[in-house]
């Protein structure tokens, strides 16, 4: 990734939100749940990628900000909450604080 504020933009996203669906254990749910989590975690490796393969941190912004609407996001959305994991909407706020600092938002 060339660009910093892109690569600080995107690491923010990881440890925020995309690292804690990765790192969720199936343990102790019920198979419902399990499939869910199998679900989101797909979705999630999915949304990284996209992420990434974005070509400056202004796309990361505004795929960020079209996420937070849009219908098939808000279907992952409610799995996560639904399996206590954090969305993209629980860190909007931070989001837009931390690309305001890089001069991006």
């Amino acid at each position: 990734m060339a660009d910093s504020a892109k690569e600080k933009l995107v690491d923010f996203l990881k440890e925020r939100a995309f690292d804690p669906v990765l790192d969720a254990s199936p343990e102790g749910r019920s198979d419902t749940e399990k499939e869910k989590l199998e679900h989101v975690q797909r979705a999630t490796r999915s949304e990284i990628d996209r992420f990434e393969g974005y070509d400056s941190a202004h796309e990361v912004v505004v795929n960020f900000k079209r996420d937070l609407d849009s219908e098939p996001a808000q279907r992952v959305h409610r799995e996560l909450k639904d399996l206590g994991l954090p969305t993209l909407n629980d860190i909007a706020g931070d989001f837009e604080n931390e690309a305001q600092k890089l001069g991006v938002a």
